[in-house]
């Protein structure tokens, strides 16, 4: 089993170096399943639906987008990397849930999961926001990195 790269040898916290890497092509998918419930999710039978902060979904979108340029801000040890594309959708599952995925790429010497997961996460949270007056009941479950290529390994969830 790999040891944890982000903590050194007198187990502190640190930035992996990555001075000695390859700038190589990166993309990484995650996605989240959000149980909004029937009552809301019955609200977009016929699109997008404006609330008190916006359109809902379109919202949600750019909160992920910003999420992924974000990233670095939001979690100690990533390094700062230049997009060269983030995309999010969300897509109706059911009559209760729906389906936020990212994809996210770069050229640069460190990947892209992290930006992925946070574009995935700041949609999922952005919905939870919009959606709360109709219900607080809103579960989002199974975030998780779906794909990954590019760099030392390529990974593909099962």
């Amino acid at each position: 089993m790999p040891d944890f790269t982000h903590i050194d040898q007198s187990r502190q916290p640190q930035m992996v170096d990555v001075g000695g890497k390859d700038v190589t092509h990166r993309v990484a998918r995650a996605e989240a399943i959000v149980n909004l419930t029937p009552a809301v999710v019955s609200k977009f039978e016929n699109g997008d639906v404006q609330s008190k902060k916006g359109p809902v979904f379109h919202t949600a979108i750019l909160a992920g987008i910003q999420a992924a340029k974000k990233t670095s801000d939001l979690i100690p040890l990533c390094h700062p990397l230049p997009l060269t594309k983030c995309n999010v959708t969300i897509e109706t599952l059911d009559e209760a849930r729906v389906v936020v995925r990212s994809e996210v790429a770069t050229d640069a010497k460190t990947g892209v999961e992290m930006e992925a997961l946070s574009a995935t996460s700041g949609a999922a949270l952005t919905l939870y926001d919009m959606c709360k007056a109709v219900t607080k009941g809103i579960v989002i479950e199974q975030i998780r990195l779906v794909e990954k290529t590019g760099g030392k390994s390529d990974y593909q969830a099962r």
